[in-house]
């Protein structure tokens, strides 16, 4: 009866894990040079948020998922444009810092922030993924342990 109490635990949380796993990220998706209101300030009232999970793959990189939702702010010969999308690549922010943003200056006047996160309502729903496992642990403590 222990076995059977054990391994219903362990199936229970890994179930719990990967369903909020999978539906952790979250992101808006537009551009602003055919969506002004993807610019700043964000406009989010007509551009539905995107679950990432529905994302293609990308043939360079196959087998990888978005795990992050990504910002970028691109001035080109005196214009600013705004993408947001889902991220395949990269950390949050920088160091893991989401305040901060990867800055790029080019040639022909080119300007470009890159910014990403993770853990933001509306810019990504992770932090459930972190709660999950927190559950799950809990609940296999008091399962194994009653």
């Amino acid at each position: 009866m222990s076995f059977l109490r054990n391994y219903t635990a362990i199936v229970i949380i890994l179930s719990v894990y990967f369903f909020y796993e999978g539906g952790a990220i979250k992101c808006w998706v537009c551009r602003s040079d055919s969506d002004p209101k993807c610019g700043d300030p964000f406009d989010n009232s007509s551009v539905p948020i995107t679950d990432c999970k529905q994302e293609p793959d990308l043939e360079h990189i196959p087998g990888v998922r978005p795990t992050m939702c990504r910002k970028i702010r691109q001035k080109v010969k005196g214009e600013w444009r705004y993408f947001r999308s889902c991220a395949y690549l990269g950390e949050p922010g920088i160091g893991g810092d989401e305040r901060f943003c990867l800055m790029r200056t080019g040639t022909y006047n080119i300007w470009m922030e890159y910014c990403t996160c993770n853990t933001k309502d509306g810019c990504n729903t992770g932090s459930l993924t972190t709660f999950s496992s927190i559950a799950a642990l809990l609940f296999v403590i008091v399962v194994l342990y009653r």
